[in-house]
Formats: structure tokens, C-alpha cells, sequence
């Protein structure tokens, strides 16, 4: 038996698409840890299902793992994929799309090239949660706003906010020196976080620009999060650092964000591509 997969990606965010519309998987987790694995499997930063909503507001579903096989809530970069891969297949042929994912229904207005392909997409990723035992984070405080966060010989200043999933930034003067590598895993498993955390270092740039890099929540090193940069622009204003409207760079290229001051809501717009189709063979 095979399965039909899709690999796609969103700025070097790569995962790989399976569609439940027409196939079953049995075992995701597994999959997802196998099929990630970029010395044995596709290759991917985790997989994404993309299955019938039993909401009937919604075109589609998704349902995302990380590499580790260990479920994630939401992804910036992967439901702008999804949106492009509902879309292009005829699934649903209309924009704004509504996706069904597991903090409710998200809605995605699809921007269309010359030949009606899905060229970007804007997200509307709803009000962020900024309540710390809802993140959520062990501390007893309202808010984690530039809050000292302690590893061995360092101590860093946090600012936590969930946009469907929890993350924690860190702004920083020099965003090359950080070893991420390093310092990723031991902040994404520290105690403080009881679901553990996405990682994110960012510099500021100017008002409407900050430059990024991240480590995320199950699956390492990315050369883009989607979510991440929303968090970044949310904890950009509550610092003071940045305007509410921003570009975001990160290693696999540019998105666009606006933490609305009227409606609350976040807007997440880039690109979403598609890289080759492919079978998997299952075993028997």
C-alpha cells in the first residue's frame, strides 16, 4: 500500500500534506516521525492532514504533528499550505476559506496570480492570549511581560503569549550570537512550561521591522514560524519596541503582520508553495 503525500512550505517551513479527503491513516504520530526525518523519510519540519470539517462553516480540517510526532495546535505557515492545497484541488473554491483546526475555525483570504494558483494568503489568527496560566506558564503573575527567565550562567528577559499555541520571545541586540541550538530545547522543556514552548530570538530593526529566528515547539531549528512572528509583534508592542504593523525576516524570507487595535485580531500574510507530490509505501 502507498500513501500520496504533498510537500509544501511556507518560507522554508516545510511540512509534508496528506489529504483524509480520500485515504486513512492509521498510525499519524509514527508517520509523522518517519516521514519527517530528513536522512530516511521526505523530509519536513512535521505533517499536516488535511481532512473533512465537522464544523460545516469550514472547507477543510487541519490537523498538524510536529517531527517528534507530538501534536500542535496551530501553524502560521502550514494552514496558508493548506489553504493553497483546498483550494487548487477543488476542494473549495472560494475566498476567504474557513479552516477548522484545534483552536476553533480560522478564516484565510487567499491571494490569486493570473492562472487562479494560490500565490499568498492572510490569516486571520484571532485576539492573542496574553493571560499567563492560559499560555500556559507557571508563573503567578497577569501577564508575562519581560519577565527574567534563568539558564545555567544566564539570565534572560521573556515575554510569553499564545496565538492558538504558546510562545516565548526574547529580544535581543545581537540576533547572530545567540546559540539557539542550545538554548532552544533547554527553554522549550523548562519547567515554567507545562505544554513546553516555541523559542524565538528577535531583533528589532526599526518600528515596523524586526528580524527573527526560531526554535520550534517539537520539531528544532525552522527556517520560518508563522505563529512565532505574530508573537513577536504582539511582544514587540507590549515592550514598546514596535509599531502594531511590522515585517518580520526570518532565515527562509519575509511575512507580513498587524495586531489590529481595534478588532484585537492578528494578521499573519506570506506565501505558501508547493514543492513535488509523492507516494509513501506503507508497511503491510
Amino acid at each position: 500500500m502507498a500513501l500520496q503525500f504533498t510537500k509544501m512550505h511556507g518560507l522554508g517551513n516545510d511540512y509534508v500534506f496528506v489529504s483524509l479527503f480520500d485515504q486513512h491513516v492509521e498510525r499519524p504520530a509514527a508517520l509523522a516521525r518517519a516521514i519527517s526525518d530528513r536522512h530516511r523519510g521526505v523530509g519536513s519540519d512535521g505533517l499536516i492532514l488535511i481532512a473533512p470539517s465537522p464544523d460545516e462553516r469550514c472547507d477543510a480540517r487541519m490537523i498538524v504533528y510536529n517531527a517528534d510526532g507530538s501534536r500542535a495546535q496551530m501553524c502560521g505557515n502550514g494552514i496558508r499550505c493548506v489553504a493553497k492545497y483546498v483550494y487548487e484541488r477543488g476542494i473549495a473554491r472560494r475566498t476567504p476559506l474557513c479552516i477548522a483546526t484545534d483552536v476553533g475555525p480560522v478564516w484565510v483570504d487567499l491571494t490569486l496570480d493570473e492562472q487562479d494558483r494560490v500565490r499568498a494568503a492572510r490569516v486571520d489568527l484571532g485576539e492573542p492570549i496574553l493571560a499567563a496560566r492560559q499560555i500556559p506558564v507557571n508563573l503567578d503573575c497577569e501577564r508575562v511581560v519581560a519577565v527574567p527567565l534563568e539558564l545555567p550562567g544566564i539570565r534572560l528577559s521573556m515575554t510569553c503569549i499564545s496565538v492558538g499555541n504558546p510562545h516565548a520571545v526574547f529580544f535581543t541586540g545581537e540576533l547572530e550570537s545567540v546559540p539557539l541550538a542550545d538554548w532552544g530545547p533547554a527553554i522549550e522543556h523548562h519547567p515554567l512550561f507545562p505544554d513546553r514552548i516555541n523559542v524565538h530570538f528577535a531583533q528589532v530593526v526599526a518600528p515596523d521591522r524586526i528580524r527573527l529566528r526560531s526554535w520550534e515547539r517539537g520539531s528544532g531549528l525552522t527556517q520560518a514560524c508563522g505563529t512565532g512572528a505574530a508573537a513577536c509583534c504582539v511582544a514587540g508592542v507590549l515592550n514598546g519596541l514596535t509599531a502594531r504593523s511590522l515585517t518580520a525576516e526570518l532565515p527562509g524570507g519575509e511575512l507580513q503582520l498587524i495586531w489590529d487595535g481595534e478588532t484585537n485580531h492578528l494578521f499573519l500574510t506570506g506565501p505558501a508553495e508547493e514543492v513535488f507530490s509523492g507516494s509513501w509505501a506503507l508497511p503491510a
